[in-house]
């Protein structure tokens, strides 16, 4: 992949978006870079996918190229200082940078791949996640937890996030074998970032969310016709 082809658009579209009840904020750049031609074509040349071992993640990812990475954080990290008020001593340190295909099916979906996740309760754990296959996908649906009210999963908030989540799977039993993608008893969705090609999203890892995924539509391993995202997750230290 040539550098050439990772330009950052002048002219996207930024909103900044305050979701929920906690009014959290969630960066959105439409149109975020110029062409994703060469970052798509990478994804189809990529021979290294297979499960992440470092989540719960329902599919298949890959490394992303080291220009990609470092041409959207160089586009973004303004932002991010600015909009997560994150303090200017820190340093933002890439975690991890993939790909990702959904892949599994229904019936073999964990439990944890059935509800809601976050993806780290770190204070200024940040996921950026770029929508890049042409065509109609599923949304990233953002949940509040019923029991506690919780929209955000903090270190203080974690352990009674758990036990009041193993006392309703205890109460009412394991949620169907399906992916979530509406409101249940135990999670409300209360908004969602819709899927379009070439936007960028960026928001706290330890919001609670899910991708509203519609098999039939969303299960493809094929990063030409697939739901392709890019996925980079950041913290400042």
């Amino acid at each position: 992949m040539q550098d050439t082809t990772i330009q950052v658009n002048p002219r996207g579209s930024l909103e900044i978006r305050h979701v929920g009840n906690e009014k959290t904020p969630v960066i959105v750049i439409d149109d975020f870079l110029l062409d994703t031609a060469g970052v798509i074509e990478g994804a189809c040349r990529a021979v290294d996918y297979g499960p992440d071992a470092t989540s719960a993640y329902p599919g298949l990812r890959a490394k992303l190229p080291r220009e990609y990475v470092i041409a959207v954080l160089n586009g973004i990290y303004r932002l991010l200082f600015k909009v997560f008020a994150v303090p200017a001593a820190l340093n933002l340190k890439p975690v991890n940078s993939v790909y990702s295909l959904i892949t599994t099916p229904e019936r073999e979906l964990s439990l944890a791949q059935r509800v809601p996740h976050f993806d780290s309760n770190g204070p200024h754990y940040l996921a950026v996640l770029h929508y890049l296959s042409p065509g109609d996908f599923c949304a990233t649906g953002l949940f509040r937890h019923r029991p506690t009210g919780f929209e955000r999963i903090t270190e203080e908030r974690k352990a009674e996030f758990l036990r009041t989540s193993e006392a309703w799977v205890e109460a009412h039993g394991e949620p169907p074998r399906k992916y979530i993608n509406a409101s249940t008893g135990h999670y409300e969705l209360y908004d969602r970032i819709e899927y379009r090609p070439n936007r960028l999203a960026a928001y706290p890892g330890n919001l609670l969310h899910s991708g509203l995924v519609e098999p039939q539509r969303d299960i493809n391993s094929d990063p030409r016709t697939g739901r392709l995202t890019a996925n980079i997750f950041v913290d400042f230290r």
